[in-house]
């Protein structure tokens, strides 16, 4: 943002923290004892935007994005391509590849052959979206999203593509996009992160890739807009219980003392890194209350439960995962980041991605349904999708029934659903051979700032000097809203 934005934020949480940051500690400990909540002080609600922001209304306050790391196969879930089967096994027209970059792990091949999916596909809904019998549950869901086939980047490997997904640049240090918008549009809980992340399970075999905190971070804004990561074993925040012999009034107390001399330290220095640990410990110790209540699933219905499917109370999977975000949007969080691994099928790809598809489906479908049912899908924003896409040629043996596919940054396949989305929409195309945009291309800045757009945001505006640059989540070079995909 603009300096002056910045020094008005400060000073806003300066005035905060003096007037009541002690008194939020004594709110959480109340929490622990019922008998002082009478003499509880009022204290502002949430974590404030900054000054100016949203630019307009949104249409969406809030974000879920669903990543699929490792890059889904379009051709064989979303790109229906029924004219493949006439060049089963013959080479990749050289007027297709058009002398396009690949990578070093199939440009020694002697043969580019084409590999048609052996999955069926279908018209779904009344919107006639073409879906395969991979996602059978997202057919259900085809008039909720708007389907958009002609994504591309330039990244054509995992790490820098995620990171470009996810951060709008190929190079590390940049700020995450829930960073951005925690930073720009704070959060309405008290007692929750702004921004929280899940990388639940994924099945025995597949061929996963790393996962780096980059993918979450704040980068150069300031590290309480980091993404906080929930775990799916343990503790879901590591120490968020006090260790034995330590009671939450001995907790408290502790917090007081830092925190007195944590504030005369930001009144002699004025480092807001000195502002962000105090808030950082206030949260820490209201998120020992507030976590377990989230995670208690006892309030849900069963027919809710039984929707996400059968391992939706099994901490760490996906379908569990699932249901937390819409638990969390609904207790005020700003974005919920589900990171889900194993979709990087090179080889043995119709057995690899099945179990994929089957672990993420189902919830998917089901968070859909359940965010439209309770009314909040009209105001937030789901996002469904990879980093990049995959080839239609093989990689290694091919058979009728088995083959591999390399990456192919060139176009994939994305889905949005909810705040201010067309629903029931498909948007933009590929060649017959799902290897080049012809129609209405999308570049993931296009993207990006299309998603600023909808939670309030012109992404021209929203800046932070660093470097002696204004930063942007969408890069210096010319970007677009699709306004066409949107209500």
């Amino acid at each position: 943002m603009q300096p002056v934005h910045d020094y008005h934020a400060l000073t806003q949480r300066r005035q905060f923290f003096a007037s009541s940051g002690l008194s939020l500690g004594g709110i959480a400990y109340s929490l622990l004892n019922p008998s002082s909540v009478a003499a509880a002080p009022t204290v502002q609600k949430g974590q404030p935007p900054l000054p100016g922001l949203p630019h307009f209304a949104p249409r969406a306050k809030r974000l879920i994005y669903l990543h699929m790391n490792g890059a889904p196969s379009q051709l064989d879930m979303f790109d229906y391509k029924p004219g493949l089967q006439e060049f089963y096994d013959q080479e990749l027209p050289a007027s297709i590849r058009n002398g396009q970059r690949i990578t070093t792990m199939t440009s020694g091949q002697a043969r580019f052959p084409v590999a048609p999916s052996k999955f069926d596909f279908k018209a779904c809904g009344e919107s006639g979206i073409e879906m395969s019998s991979l996602v059978p549950h997202m057919h259900d869901i085809a008039d909720d999203i708007t389907m958009i086939r002609s994504v591309h980047t330039e990244a054509i490997n995992h790490d820098p593509a995620c990171t470009f997904v996810m951060t709008g640049s190929e190079i590390p240090g940049k700020p995450s996009l829930g960073s951005w918008l925690s930073y720009g549009l704070g959060s309405e809980s008290n007692d929750l992160p702004a921004f929280v992340v899940f990388t639940p399970t994924f099945p025995a075999g597949s061929q996963a890739q790393a996962l780096f905190t980059r993918m979450w971070s704040s980068g150069f804004l300031p590290t309480s807009h980091n993404g906080v990561a929930l775990r799916g074993t343990g503790d879901p925040v590591l120490y968020i219980r006090n260790p034995p012999g330590v009671s939450g009034a001995d907790r408290r107390q502790m917090l007081d003392a830092l925190a007195k001399l944590n504030s005369n330290t930001l009144e002699r220095l004025g480092d807001p890194e000195t502002q962000t640990r105090i808030a950082q410990y206030e949260m820490a110790f209201r998120m020992q209350t507030s976590v377990p209540e989230l995670t208690d699933l006892s309030s849900e219905s069963k027919s809710t439960l039984e929707m996400y499917g059968p391992n939706v109370d099994k901490m760490g999977t996906y379908a569990s995962s699932a249901i937390m975000a819409r638990r969390l949007i609904e207790r005020g969080v700003r974005v919920v980041q589900i990171l889900h691994r194993g979709w990087d099928q090179h080889n043995n790809l119709p057995k690899l991605i099945t179990n994929q598809s089957n672990d993420v489906d189902q919830p998917t479908a089901a968070l859909i349904k359940d965010l439209k049912q309770r009314g909040l899908l009209d105001d937030t924003l789901v996002v469904f999708g990879g980093e990049f896409g995959r080839t239609v040629y093989s990689q290694g043996t091919l058979t009728k029934e088995n083959y591999g596919r390399d990456h192919h940054p060139r176009n994939f396949c994305m889905w949005l659903a909810g705040g201010g989305v067309t629903p029931g929409l498909t948007y933009g195309k590929t060649d017959d051979f799902s290897y080049n945009i012809v129609e209405n291309p999308v570049h993931l800045n296009d993207l990006n700032a299309t998603i600023l757009h909808c939670m309030g945001i012109d992404d021209r505006r929203f800046t932070f000097r660093f470097q002696g640059l204004d930063q942007r989540l969408t890069g210096v070079e010319e970007v677009r809203v699709v306004k066409e995909i949107l209500t």
